[in-house]
């Protein structure tokens, strides 16, 4: 009654082929995670200050061609940077529940080649700086690479609770990057935007190490809340912010930048004061996210107040 079920041919299920459309959702992930050793959510900010200085430097308006060359060239400066960071701290950021599923940390990526991306990276950068912009500006992109590499990371960071003030000097580089790629040189005044994020990085940075602090004391990485504690470092915050505000001034005194980015400097520095002021007096997790974040959005706002300010006034 069931000859015809027992005629059949059953034929061996053969071994499922990869298809391109399956190659690519493989790939998809890895590529995801070599990303994310650039640290790109940092690297955006670092690229307006970058541009933005270009704008003070020259504010006729730099060829696009240099624009987008320039930014290529820093992606990848910063971002080599960021991943020979990740192979450094990878043991660190494995015993933090916030940092242990990043890529090297984890074992997704192996670390020698969390490092061979990251060396690769730096290297391109300098190479296609100096071919499309000019040696100066890839030179000074190797000076931020190897400020955040040798002097922060690997000395400062694990030394002292200053780390972020003396190693904030290698995230402070961009802006010179910028400078270097309208003008082809240096000058003096391109030390005002350096010196700017030179002096905001700390209180930036404290206030996010609040919010970690028990990361920090965990891998035993000596940042200020750590060392010092919380009430000095909000106290260290509030005395920085104002200094660095009142500091913003300088570019409108020495004529560099007029009236428009003096008001802005003004307007976004008194808001910037009230935040840590607020942290100072009445301290708590939802006071200090806003600091930082605003941090973050005080530094984009004085950059591009910067800009416009000079192309108005060319």
């Amino acid at each position: 009654m069931n000859s015809g079920a027992d005629a059949r041919t059953v034929r061996p299920r053969q071994a499922a082929q990869p298809t391109h459309s399956g190659l690519q959702l493989d790939l998809i992930p890895l590529v995801r995670d070599y990303v994310s050793l650039t640290k790109p959510r940092i690297i955006s900010l670092l690229l307006l200050t970058t541009v933005a200085t270009m704008f003070v430097a020259d504010p006729s308006g730099p060829a696009l061609s240099t624009i987008l060359w320039t930014m290529l060239g820093g992606y990848m400066a910063a971002g080599g940077a960021g991943a020979i960071n990740h192979y450094i701290d990878r043991n660190r950021d494995a015993r933090n529940n916030r940092t242990k599923d990043r890529p090297l940390a984890d074992g997704r990526i192996k670390p020698i080649h969390g490092l061979i991306f990251g060396i690769a990276l730096g290297a391109i950068s300098f190479f296609q700086l100096w071919l499309t912009v000019n040696f100066l500006a890839a030179a000074l992109a190797m000076v931020g690479l190897f400020g955040y590499v040798f002097l922060y990371t690997l000395w400062l960071k694990p030394l002292t609770p200053q780390n972020i003030v003396i190693g904030g000097s290698a995230g402070a580089v961009p802006p010179l990057v910028g400078w270097a790629a309208a003008s082809g040189g240096l000058s003096w005044e391109a030390m005002w935007p350096f010196l700017i994020i030179f002096f905001w990085t700390p209180p930036h940075f404290w206030a996010l190490s609040l919010m970690i602090k028990d990361d920090y004391a965990k891998t035993g990485v000596p940042m200020l809340p750590v060392v010092k504690g919380e009430e000095a470092t909000r106290q260290a915050i509030l005395i920085y912010t104002v200094f660095m505000v009142g500091f913003t001034v300088g570019p409108y005194c020495t004529g560099l930048l007029g009236p428009l980015y003096l008001a802005a400097s003004i307007v976004l520095g008194l808001v910037y004061i009230g935040f840590s002021f607020a942290l100072w007096r009445k301290p708590g997790p939802k006071i200090t996210l806003q600091a930082y974040l605003y941090s973050l959005a005080y530094l984009a706002l004085l950059f591009i107040s910067m800009a416009v300010a000079a192309v108005a006034a060319a």
